[in-house]
């Protein structure tokens, strides 16, 4: 097998996760120092980390193209790599949906929300580093149970702001607006799992 490449794909998943990881803190970093007005910077941040992550995945699947060996099967490597950007994709979406809806005070149930997502990125990476090695890592199966369970969270969390939206706000406006919003971010942790799932369905496939 052709090692140069076999780490290329490896480090390329990390390089990835670690976009997404970036993603979340700046997410978290909107929400905690909110400011309706100036939501331009944080935007073009998000957008560069998405841009960059988009730039890897591309990056990637041209060596895969050319490749003849690769260290797991290229089904894996392609959905893998699919999974990894739509992490920063469904992260950017929650700052897009604040911008476009004008939302001018972040409810404080969206923190708990928020911080879930930032703790999957976190985890993902971890995962990533693992999936380096998954046929020998001690850690990696333990990394996608936590994954699981992180989402999990991000569900109960989703039903208990809907809940409390639906049973104390009159504005059908806002309604509307939040409903989106923390549907967006639910779909954030889904996506992390949706990482976590496909790892495992590469280990499965390459063991």
């Amino acid at each position: 097998m052709a090692k140069k490449n076999d780490t290329f794909y490896f480090d390329t998943f990390i390089a990835c996760a670690e976009h997404a990881v970036k993603a979340s803190e700046i997410l978290r970093k909107c929400i905690t120092g909110y400011d309706p007005d100036n939501l331009n910077p944080i935007l073009d941040e998000m957008h560069k980390e998405e841009h960059d992550a988009d730039m890897k995945k591309h990056e990637l699947m041209n060596v895969l193209a050319k490749a003849f060996i690769t260290p797991i099967e290229r089904d894996d490597i392609i959905l893998l790599s699919q999974c990894l950007d739509e992490v920063v994709d469904k992260i950017e979406d929650v700052v897009l949906r604040l911008y476009c809806d004008n939302v001018r005070v972040i409810r404080p149930e969206m923190l708990n929300a928020v911080e879930i997502v930032e703790k999957c990125c976190s985890e993902m990476k971890l995962l990533m580093d693992d999936f380096k090695d998954f046929k020998h890592s001690k850690t990696f199966r333990e990394r996608i149970i936590r994954i699981n369970t992180l989402e999990e969270d991000a569900d109960e969390i989703f039903i208990a702001n809907m809940r409390k939206l639906h049973t104390s706000e009159t504005s059908p406006l806002e309604i509307i607006i939040w409903r989106d919003v923390y549907r967006y971010l639910e779909q954030c942790a889904d996506a992390c799992e949706h990482v976590a799932d496909a790892c495992e369905k590469a280990y499965m496939n390459n063991t």
